[in-house]
């Protein structure tokens, strides 16, 4: 153990592969829940329900990606270019979709 671990409540690391579409898929699920990515790791190999969080911070965070895969599309110059940026929106979105699906809103109607 290094000397700095012994004092850190979350010392150890855990990683793992995933095929491009797996890390693209929750890269997009992470940024939509709104948690970190060490938050949500946990959250979701706990079994424990991973729950959106809403507020500023949430909502900004999403829309600076948002906006910077708008931006990134407007950049390409040339069809192959946009496959990459393009699997990324859609996984994005996908998740959005999936998430909200699920959520029940507690005010029917808004």
């Amino acid at each position: 153990m290094r000397e700095w671990d012994h004092n850190r409540v979350r010392n150890k690391t855990i990683s793992f592969r995933a095929s491009s579409e797996e890390h693209r898929l929750i890269r997009a699920r992470i940024t939509v829940s709104g948690l970190t990515v060490s938050e949500y790791t946990i959250q979701a190999l706990l079994g424990n329900p991973v729950e959106i969080r809403v507020g500023k911070f949430e909502s900004d965070r999403l829309s600076v990606e948002l906006k910077h895969l708008s931006r990134s599309l407007d950049a390409v110059s040339a069809p192959e270019e946009a496959v990459p940026l393009l699997q990324e929106c859609k996984a994005l979105l996908a998740q959005v979709i999936e998430i909200t699906a699920t959520k029940k809103s507690p005010h029917p109607g808004r």
